[in-house]
């Protein structure tokens, strides 16, 4: 049940309560007239009824004066009593909003008055000690104020446990929020070692051969400074793309994973280094963000050749098979023991950290293959039903 619910279920319980007490005061002041109009006592009692009613009338005063307000009603009521016991019925309502306006302990002890008031006004009416009229007010007050005080508390309660979901839930979206935060500095420290810094490197050997055969060889430096040019324009195209979220700049523009993998193997190609890509099986649709980890790691796993391995020949291979999909690169440099690598978390965010960190998003195993001397074959196995076509972003 909502907050408005609650208010209409309050509101209408708030109009019965005051018809209640309105019907009651209305019998009450008819049955005194029927009975005892020539009664020298019955103009007081009338303006005395008429008091009561007008008094509570003004139950919707500011809580400053509320309680002045209900004291006033209340004494005028006992008055009322005394002088004309039929109007004790009229303390069914009175109890209600003694119990919703005071303090739990003096609601009760209201309660007891008021009950011993009805007692004695009933007492006097029947002119002998009726057990009914003794002990049923009693009983009747006792389980009424026994139910309010319970939903009360209950009520209480329930605030206290909607406020502490209010406070949990924003708590555990201040804790995503840190989180998404973290994921994104994640991210983007991934898509600056795979593109950003990948391609400084390349633009800084690049000037650096330029440089060292300015003198002797104008056309070749000439030819290292376009090919840095290019470069330092499709990396300014990738970071505008990352920053925006959106696919590699190889995917962006329609290509198939294969295709960009096929580009890739041709721009990282350099006359100290051959890559290849090899395209084995029937190609698999793939949704956007998978293929653009794939992408993103195999421009890892190639910056990590170029800048460690001493490679002549580096091979991109992107096997499709029935339950998964295999991207292997595989080089012939100088190897290492993969040992030796460290723990990830030391390194979060450059190399071989980074891309097991991608390979963990999208479910997959990466393994490495490699000695002193004998070269490294990375291996990146995604399972196709981790991948499924609508989880492109």
């Amino acid at each position: 049940m909502d907050l408005g619910d609650q208010r209409e279920d309050t509101r209408l319980l708030a109009i019965i309560v005051h018809s209640a007490f309105y019907v009651l005061l209305a019998a009450s002041l008819l049955r005194w007239l029927i009975r005892h109009s020539e009664t020298r006592s019955t103009p007081l009692i009338v303006v005395l009824a008429v008091a009561l009613a007008v008094l509570y009338g003004l139950s919707e005063l500011r809580a400053s004066h509320r309680f002045v307000w209900f004291a006033g009603l209340v004494l005028t009521w006992s008055v009322l009593v005394v002088l004309a016991p039929s109007f004790a019925w009229c303390a069914v309502p009175l109890v209600y909003t003694g119990l919703r306006i005071l303090s739990e302990r003096t609601a009760v002890t209201l309660v007891v008055v008021l009950t011993a008031l009805v007692v004695a006004s009933q007492v006097r009416i029947a002119g002998w000690l009726d057990p009914n009229l003794v002990l049923a007010p009693p009983a009747v007050a006792a389980v009424t104020t026994a139910l309010f005080v319970g939903m009360r508390r209950q009520a209480t309660r329930q605030a206290a446990l909607i406020d502490d979901l209010v406070r949990t839930r924003q708590e555990l979206a201040d804790t995503e929020r840190r989180e998404g935060t973290l994921a994104e500095r994640e991210r983007l420290a991934m898509e600056i070692h795979d593109t950003l810094a990948q391609g400084l490197s390349s633009q800084r050997m690049l000037l650096q051969a330029a440089d060292l055969v300015w003198d002797t060889d104008r056309g070749l430096a000439r030819t290292h400074l376009r090919s840095a040019a290019e470069i330092a324009e499709r990396d300014l195209t990738e970071a505008r793309r990352f920053v925006h979220d959106l696919a590699p700049a190889d995917l962006a523009a329609g290509g198939s994973l294969a295709a960009a993998l096929t580009a890739l193997a041709d721009r990282e190609s350099t006359d100290t280094l051959t890559v290849r890509c090899h395209i084995e099986g029937a190609p698999v649709p793939l949704p956007q963000r998978a293929e653009a980890t794939l992408l993103r790691i195999a421009q890892g796993a190639l910056a990590n050749v170029r800048e460690h391995a001493r490679a002549s020949t580096a091979t991109l291979t992107l096997t499709s098979l029935d339950d998964q999909i295999v991207l292997d690169v595989a080089d012939n440099g100088c190897g290492f023991d993969p040992g030796d690598v460290g723990d990830p978390a030391e390194h979060r965010g450059h190399g071989l950290p980074a891309i097991r960190a991608r390979v963990r998003q999208l479910g997959g195993t990466c393994a490495i293959e490699s000695a002193p001397g004998e070269g490294t074959v990375l291996s990146v196995s995604i399972p196709l039903a981790q991948v499924a076509p609508g989880d492109a972003r």
